[in-house]
């Protein structure tokens, strides 16, 4: 088994629990990133760095994750793509993603998203005259 952790998003308090865990027990951990990330030197914390870009880390992380592995991660539609290749996924907060929860979180994410939208400030502002 692997952890994979979306670095860019993960806060600092959870990445030291998992550098903890990982020196403990020796698992292996893989932050991955569109910039350099802290790490402490032991061999099975790595670093894998991915070009800036929308969702690149995401995408990446879906295509090496493997059956059992752990996701780490607060983005739902990244939890709900591993959790389809029967890995694991694991918010920071310790909160684990569900095959039984993830379509519903993904569709109250969806309609957050378009509710969000329609009251923004922006899209409502009058012209100034």
């Amino acid at each position: 088994m692997k952890i994979w952790v979306d670095a860019d998003a993960c806060p600092v308090p959870a990445k030291e629990i998992l550098f903890r865990a990982a020196e403990r027990t020796g698992v292996e951990v893989i932050l991955v990133a569109n910039q350099a990330i802290r790490k402490p030197l032991l061999q099975n914390i790595k670093m894998l760095q991915v070009l800036s870009g929308f969702d690149v880390a995401d995408n990446e992380i879906v295509k090496r994750a493997e059956v059992g592995d752990l996701v780490i991660t607060s983005d739902i539609p990244l939890a709900a793509e591993v959790i389809d290749k029967q890995a694991h996924a694991l918010n920071p907060r310790g909160e684990m993603y569900s095959v039984n929860t993830i379509k519903a979180q993904l569709n109250m994410r969806d309609f957050m998203d378009t509710t969000a939208w329609q009251w923004s400030p922006i899209r409502w502002a009058s012209p100034l005259w």
